[in-house]
């Protein structure tokens, strides 16, 4: 006997939950950073614009999550939705492991 392949809002649920809950953790990590530290290699303006980025992703991130919570797991994200989140954890990391690699130069 086979094992029953999952639904597609079963397999829906257990990969984009997940990945939302990502996306809202790298966020606010990132947030805290840039919140609490001056990031010396962007001027004052970048790291603004950063934050500001961070948080109108963390609301569409929200949104995201809400709709899927009260649809029931009847609302996904498309892909183009994703991209840009994921981009941005990206350009997060690299600040992060940058402002890491710098402070322990000092």
């Amino acid at each position: 006997m086979q094992p029953s392949q999952p639904t597609e809002k079963e397999l829906l649920a257990k990969v984009l939950v997940p990945l939302l809950e990502d996306f809202q953790y790298w966020f606010s990590r990132s947030l805290s950073l840039l919140e609490s530290e001056r990031i010396t290699f962007l001027s004052e303006q970048e790291q603004n614009d950063l934050i500001a980025r961070i948080k109108s992703s963390q609301e569409e991130v929200r949104t995201a999550s809400m709709l899927f919570r009260v649809t029931d797991g009847q609302a996904g994200v498309d892909t183009k939705v994703l991209m840009p989140w994921h981009s941005l954890v990206a350009e997060c990391w690299s600040v992060a492991r940058r402002w890491r690699q710098e402070k322990g130069q000092n």
